[in-house]
């Protein structure tokens, strides 16, 4: 059996085609939605993601922009900044780029972002909300996690979900929003005895742990629907050829690197019904997210 293919990529260019003639009538009546971004340092990633989301605000046509604060920023610095978009009213949606530099209090961050513009998902009133089943905003990736199995007809109610991590991004809000629809759910990490044990219960295994090609054949149900959420930047020769597939392998040489997952892709698409790849799975359905709650903040605005 080879397992399917969840194409978060396709899945979200549909995400944003249904969202075009939303854009377009809140920008009618003036409401343009806006994003503001905060990239505090220079870390390579970081800029990457935040270029990836401002380009999608081009594409739908959305007002951004995007704060550049150097590495040896203060809190105070960052919290300047948050003040700034809170007062605006064309910016409806502000995103903290993460990690951020040690220096900076990121809980104090947060929580100053206005709630009513709290894209990402992040505020503790937000996190209340989807904690009671009452969701205003929510994290972008498990929220396009679920757009995902939405879409591909994936059952949820009455099953079996493992997520693996527990992170406030990921691990956490996913496992609320599986059980919100009705999945009965384990929430595994670091401590978790015997992980192989628990992760084969899973009709559908949300892997987001950060450590590449963790998740092995051995770890997955017979049949089970697998999200890999990990983005690991792979230099590495001899672990790019034991996660590597043999045509990816050969752009690894060409290039010295590559982007894996936390799932090992050759041996687990053998036994899973369905599998994201990556990359082309969960990360363009985080930016696709962000935009869908950008424009709802701009509905919400008062």
């Amino acid at each position: 059996m080879t397992a399917t293919l969840l194409d978060g990529a396709a899945t979200a260019r549909a995400i944003k085609d249904e969202l075009r003639p939303e854009i377009q009538a809140l920008s009618a009546r003036g409401r343009c939605p806006g994003l503001g971004a905060i990239l505090v340092g220079d870390d390579p990633a970081s800029a990457v993601y935040v270029r990836s989301k401002t380009r999608a605000c081009e594409e739908l046509g959305m007002h951004h922009e995007t704060a550049r604060l150097p590495a040896t920023a203060a809190t105070d610095d960052v919290l300047a900044q948050v003040e700034n978009y809170n007062r605006r009213s064309e910016i409806h949606g502000i995103l903290v780029q993460l990690p951020l530099p040690p220096q900076v209090d990121v809980e104090r961050v947060l929580a100053l972002v206005d709630p009513a513009k709290d894209v990402d998902g992040f505020h503790p009133v937000n996190v209340g909300l989807l904690v009671q089943k009452r969701p205003r905003f929510v994290a972008c990736t498990p929220a396009g996690i679920m757009e995902l199995l939405r879409r591909y007809g994936v059952p949820v109610a009455g099953r079996r979900a493992v997520v693996l991590g527990r992170s406030d991004i990921v691990g956490k809000p996913m496992a609320l929003l599986l059980l919100h629809a009705d999945a009965t759910v384990t929430v595994c990490h670091s401590k978790t005895r015997d992980l192989a044990a628990v992760t084969r219960e899973a009709d559908v295994l949300v892997v987001a742990i950060g450590r590449p090609g963790l998740v092995r054949r051995e770890h997955v149900k017979p049949g089970a629907v697998v999200v890999d959420v990990g983005m690991n930047r792979l230099e590495d020769a001899e672990l790019a050829r034991d996660l590597l597939e043999e045509a990816r392998l050969r752009e690894f040489v060409k290039k010295r690197h590559a982007l894996v997952g936390d799932v090992h892709f050759p041996s687990v698409k053998e036994v899973a019904s369905a599998v994201t790849p990556v990359p082309g799975g969960v990360g363009p359905l985080t930016i696709a997210l962000l935009m869908k709650n950008t424009a709802k903040a701009a509905a919400l605005a008062p």
